[in-house]
């Protein structure tokens, strides 16, 4: 049965945030909610938040233009117990690792993202690795549709300037599908229409994949500034 988790985020409530007492910790602002079966309602599985550095919001900021990401994974809004934790591996030229480790700290797999015209190919390619499960590789969008896209550019850019002049601000993006393929077998995709992460095979780990919504969001956002790059 496939599953799919998507990163939602937790509206805000500012006026109960300045009654709050002093020193009151905000909870989790982000999750991820997993819907099982149509027509079921989805439910959070896990709570993302940025984890900094001891410098801060300011040096997490720099530090993600060179690809660097940090997150947790939590259990509940209230940070009580830990799920798993996204670290970065590696960061250098467009090409970055991270690995996903359990609540203990132990490796559930590592995710590898290539920057088109920096890793292999010219497509961002993404590979999903698991302790004792095949290789999952992934492109981001389909050739057809780049091609198609890379045709129509000049007109887009057109529409895109008087978007812009009208205040409206919209600008044509380029495929963002990803489809992972592991031995002739398709384990998850990511579906640009709705921000979406279909977990089809049953081997993979839930909590490297609830991690990889998140991590895909951070880089590729359909609409406005992605969730982890915030200044507050």
């Amino acid at each position: 049965m496939t599953s799919v988790l998507t990163l939602e985020s937790v509206p805000r409530d500012k006026k109960a945030e300045k009654a709050a007492a002093p020193g009151t910790v905000r909870p989790v602002g982000h999750f991820v909610a997993l819907t099982g079966r149509p027509g079921d309602s989805s439910r959070p599985v896990a709570h993302v938040e940025r984890e900094l550095p001891p410098d801060g919001i300011p040096a997490y900021l720099a530090a993600r233009k060179e690809g660097i990401r940090s997150f947790v994974l939590w259990a509940e809004p209230e940070r009580r117990s830990r799920l798993a934790t996204l670290v970065t591996v590696s960061a250098a030229e467009g090409v970055c690792a991270y690995e996903v480790r359990d609540g203990q700290g132990v490796p559930i797999g590592t995710i590898l993202r290539e920057k088109a015209l920096h890793g292999r190919g010219l497509r961002t390619r993404w590979t999903l690795t698991q302790p004792g499960c095949p290789e999952a590789v992934g492109y981001k969008g389909r050739i057809f549709w780049w091609y198609v896209w890379w045709l129509l550019f000049p007109v887009q850019v057109a529409i895109g300037v008087g978007s812009v002049l009208a205040g409206g601000g919209d600008v044509a993006r380029g495929p963002r599908r990803v489809i992972w393929r592991a031995g002739g077998e398709v384990p998850l995709e990511f579906r640009s229409d709705g921000d979406e992460v279909h977990v089809h095979a049953p081997w993979v780990d839930r909590r490297l994949a609830a991690a990889l919504a998140a991590l895909i969001r951070s880089f590729d956002s359909w609409m406005g500034t992605p969730w982890d790059d915030k200044r507050e």
